[in-house]
């Protein structure tokens, strides 16, 4: 029992059983509406913030010319109900006592205007147990953990619960946010995805709120921000870690509130959006260093995932493999049909015992250049990168062709898709061949250096000391796929 509330009631959260096993602890409110010329309606909420009063926007609807248009709202705290007057003409009351903010009691009345409405408070409690399947939408797992996952996705997809994705780089965690998204209510709404760390800090505001005309210089007319798009949709905050002090008690306060305003603006906007945040720093440590507030993690935190990196689930790699060849638009030949059907054992067994410090996305990227190199319908050994082939004593096959003397050194990567004949064909003019060379050595030099630094671009611009927007747009360029710029049909881990 806490001493800090009047009645604890246990937060949505995942509890690590010491078995072994997973519970799942959903808190949810029961409001039960009494009307004076109606049967009593029940209404069972899951969300953090329910609004009461008399405009058709509000979660309950209070039909009587007494309650006012936005009347009052109940807003969960960490281990309670709080029920909060929004300025109402007639007062918001719990057992007959007027308050402006109060903390709510289960079995309580709240009365609003002539209209009461009965409070109680539940912890449902779910068992995880391992779905039976090795997919869950475009998730892909036979590792039980993986599973496990699952079984807490198909849980809490139908609910508005806000979910922080933690896990290393490359672990699939977008994915994990649009799986959620697809399987919820709202699949048929926007799935806006918003990089936290690809936006420069002084453009943050206007692109997650929006902006007036003439709110700064260059505001040359009124924009939407992300969030007023995503409206009953779902928005994805990828990189939460990455957003700065300065921001954070703002994206609170839309969080309690459901309400945005625009940069420049005066008026707030309600919006109706679940909130599925990402991060591969650990949120505890930030808020410990003085990075993250306190307040925002544990309203963000209702449930967390953690995604295991790919080494704690190597069983997974042959599936995620056959996957990758079957889907993959790079292993399509000009008729549509796969290129590459299979991979040798020995070459198989080598993916299998490496260490993946990109995860996912750097075992996608050695897939997509093992199949721009293999001579016939099965990876072996020599098409895969060199760090990976080099263990079994196999010199990988060059990236440029042995025709022509390398001017610098380049490590091993696919070749530059901007340029499909190089190696196959003697290069024309001086003009022609130095074009090959220079974007062979460029996209094998971002390939590197992303694997380098486990395909984090920001770290990866960062070492290469380019703009991290121009680093994108060689990546652009050559079709290399970090997460964010992927082939829509290579998006399924």
């Amino acid at each position: 029992m806490s001493k800090k509330f009047p009645d604890y009631v246990p937060p949505t959260q995942i509890a690590y059983l010491d078995d072994g096993g997973t519970t799942l602890h959903l808190r949810k409110c029961r409001l039960v509406v009494e009307r004076e010329d109606a049967e009593p309606e029940e209404r069972i909420f899951d969300q953090g913030v329910i609004t009461i009063g008399a405009m058709e926007d509000n979660d309950v609807v209070i039909r009587d010319d007494t309650a006012s248009r936005y009347h009052c709202k109940i807003v969960q705290e960490e281990n309670a109900y709080v029920l909060q007057d929004l300025g109402s003409t007639n007062g918001t009351f719990i057992n007959k006592v007027r308050i402006k903010e109060a903390f709510l009691r289960p079995g309580c009345t709240v009365t609003c205007g002539k209209t009461n409405l009965q409070f109680h408070s539940f912890d449902e409690q779910v068992r995880i147990r391992p779905a039976e399947s090795d997919r869950l939408g475009d998730i892909i797992g036979t590792n039980v953990k993986m599973r496990e996952i699952f079984g807490i996705l198909e849980k809490i997809a139908s609910t508005t619960t806000t979910v922080v994705i933690e896990g290393e780089t490359g672990t699939g965690k977008e994915v994990v946010a649009n799986t959620l998204h697809k399987r919820s209510n709202r699949r048929g709404k926007p799935f806006i995805v918003f990089d936290c760390s690809a936006v420069p800090e002084n453009l943050i505001e206007s692109e997650l709120f929006g902006h007036e005309k003439g709110s700064f210089t260059g505001a040359i007319m009124a924009r939407q921000g992300l969030f007023e798009m995503a409206n009953g949709g779902t928005i994805f905050l990828d990189e939460l870690g990455e957003l700065s002090l300065e921001l954070q008690p703002k994206l609170l306060r839309v969080l309690e509130t459901r309400e945005v305003r625009r940069v420049g603006g005066t008026r707030p906007l309600k919006v109706d959006v679940r909130v599925i945040a990402a991060t591969n720093r650990r949120l505890e440590d930030e808020v410990k260093a003085g990075r993250f507030r306190e307040d925002l993690f544990y309203r963000l935190s209702v449930v967390r995932v953690f995604l295991p990196a790919l080494r704690d689930r190597r069983e997974d790699i042959p599936l995620l493999v056959k996957h990758f060849l079957k889907e993959g638009a790079f292993n399509r030949d000009a008729s549509g049909g796969l290129r590459v059907r299979n991979i040798a054992r020995d070459a198989l067994d080598l993916l299998t015992a490496h260490e993946w410090p990109g995860n996912i996305r750097e075992l996608l990227n050695a897939i997509e250049r093992a199949c721009s190199f293999a001579e016939r319908d099965c990876i072996e050994v020599a098409d895969l990168p060199t760090n990976i082939a080099a263990r079994a004593g196999v010199v990988a096959k060059p990236t440029l062709p042995a025709t022509l003397p390398a001017p610098l050194p380049v490590p091993s990567a696919a070749p530059a898709p901007a340029s499909p004949e190089f190696g196959e064909s003697e290069p024309g003019t001086f003009k022609e061949a130095k074009e090959q060379w220079v974007a062979a050595f460029e996209r094998e030099y971002v390939l590197n250096i992303l694997r380098r630094n486990g395909f984090n671009i920001s770290h990866a611009a960062r070492e290469a000391e380019i703009d991290r927007k121009y680093f994108r747009k060689l990546m652009r360029k050559y079709g290399i796929d970090a997460g964010h710029d992927a082939d829509p049909g290579d998006d399924d881990l």
